[in-house]
């Protein structure tokens, strides 16, 4: 074979269009033994007229990208002759045509470096070169393989199975264990516990993931606003529409809801107020009031509960029960000290006297501001129940006063009793000292709570079940509670229960 039919040959081999240009520094015999390597795992088929001795296998990683420089004949072997398909036409004669190539079978997985085929002869002696040590071989004659890109700096190799298995870029996929073995994904993060990415039983198959655990409250479920009786109430349990607001008396939106709480020496403290389900629906603003403070501090302090609620048929109920709730704890604040020193000594027909007083004057106030309105004493009025509670953890003495609407109840072993048994009698002052037992329960409460807890015998046995605990109620249980509702009673819910020790 001439020179020039060596090159022709290389060129062919090669698929090297342009034999003349400089070869393209990306494509080198590394890069297309890696582009052949996927598709076959045994050696290339062998070219006939080359005698390989067995090599060893080539290093690895392989030598970075390059030119291989042609091998040297060796002078004691004797150039192979070329077959006919490999010898070049000579000059006039038709060219033949290509031999079909080889049908390629599918290459199974890759399970490490293939065994190096023969190496390229070499250009510029005419004779095929001996294949090199250490070197990859070529692809067989006709075998287009696909060019791979080279690896880049910092990402693993595709080809290599790592601790975790085979990697492909910057995502590890974990070994598969088994033919039939299958992974859960692991579930997000959350309070439940966290499972582990070999969570199978013996038999193989996989475990259901475990819904994450709803940590419980120590205080039992959580209170639903519920009905009692056979017959849904008329509204939603819910709150509806807002009250409108007046952009000039923003200090004076109420809130749906008011809960307070307090402990002091024997006896707990659960106040709440909250808007009826007739005004909820409607949009219109809570009428009830609820007031609690504190005077002084030590065995000298005192707290006042203050209840007072309106019609709500009455177009200024809201305003006659903010202003006689607030007239009257301004008063019992300003006379604490001798209130509170009464009240450790028992003095009842001093207490009487001066409660009656301060209850007098809030209502003349109400009746002159019904005047300056031109409003009727019956529209513009509201019912009051106050509380007084001594802070000396050694008095158990409790003192209770009121007009109007309204009501006052103690729950003694298991049983309701009413301690207004007459009914709100119009324009008489309520007035009520007693020595408190333990296990005793005291509620004040506005009408609309009053009226139901009189009349139907469902709620009075549901509240003496749910108030006979061990324990006092906590904040959310007792507004849960004081939200019981009934078909028929829709009007606003103010109460405050004291729970003795």
């Amino acid at each position: 074979m001439s020179q020039q039919g060596a090159e022709d040959w290389w060129q062919k081999l090669y698929d090297d269009a342009d034999a003349g240009s400089e070869p393209d520094p990306g494509d080198t015999l590394d890069q297309r033994f890696r582009s052949a390597a996927t598709l076959m795992t045994g050696p290339a088929p062998d070219v006939p007229s080359a005698r390989r001795a067995p090599e060893p296998d080539p290093p690895w990683p392989p030598a970075p990208p390059g030119r291989v420089p042609p091998a040297r004949p060796s002078p004691d072997t004797p150039p192979p002759r070329p077959t006919a398909a490999e010898r070049p036409p000579a000059a006039g004669e038709p060219a033949r045509d290509a031999t079909p190539a080889p049908t390629v079978p599918s290459a199974p997985a890759f399970d490490g470096p293939p065994t190096p085929a023969a190496a390229p002869p070499s250009v510029g002696s005419g004779m095929p070169a001996r294949p090199v040590p250490g070197e990859p071989a070529a692809p067989p004659p006709g075998v287009v393989p696909p060019v791979v890109q080279p690896a880049q700096p910092g990402r693993s190799d595709p080809r290599v199975a790592g601790e975790t298995g085979y990697a492909r870029g910057d995502v590890v996929v974990p070994p598969v264990e088994g033919a039939d073995a299958r992974r859960w994904p692991p579930p997000p993060p959350g309070p439940g516990r966290v499972r582990e990415a070999a969570d199978v039983d013996e038999s193989g198959a996989p475990e259901a993931p475990e819904a994450p655990d709803t940590p419980e409250s120590p205080y039992g479920p959580r209170p639903a606003v519920r009905h009692l009786g056979d017959r849904a109430p008329t509204y939603a349990p819910e709150p509806g529409a807002l009250p409108a607001a007046d952009p000039a008396a923003l200090d004076f939106l109420t809130p749906d809801t008011v809960l307070e709480g307090a402990r002091y020496g024997t006896y707990t403290l659960r106040a709440a107020s909250l808007r009826g389900d007739s005004a909820r629906f409607r949009g219109e603003a809570r009428r009830d009031l609820l007031l609690t403070a504190r005077f002084g501090g030590g065995d000298d302090g005192l707290v006042l509960v203050v209840l007072a609620g309106g019609d709500r048929a009455a177009p200024g109920a809201r305003e006659a029960a903010a202003e006689l709730g607030h007239s009257v704890a301004a008063a019992v604040g300003r006379s604490r000290e001798r209130l509170a020193d009464d009240i450790r000594a028992g003095r009842r027909e001093a207490l009487l006297s001066g409660l009656q007083r301060l209850t007098d004057r809030g209502y003349g106030r109400l009746r002159a501001r019904a005047a300056e309105l031109g409003l009727a004493e019956e529209a513009y009025t509201a019912g009051l129940r106050g509380l007084l509670l001594p802070l000396d953890p050694a008095c158990r003495n409790r003192v209770c006063f009121g007009a109007g609407a309204g009501g006052l109840f103690r729950l003694r072993a298991g049983r309701w009793q009413d301690l207004e048994p007459d009914g709100p009698t119009p324009g008489a002052f309520r007035f009520r000292a007693a020595v408190a037992r333990p296990g005793d329960t005291l509620l004040l409460c506005s009408g609309g709570l009053a009226d139901p807890l009189r009349e139907e015998g469902l709620l009075a046995d549901e509240l003496a079940s749910r108030w006979s605990q061990a324990e006092p109620p906590g904040l959310a249980a007792f507004l849960a509670d004081t939200q019981l509702r009934l078909k028929g009673y829709a009007d606003d819910r103010t109460a405050a229960a004291v729970w003795e020790a």
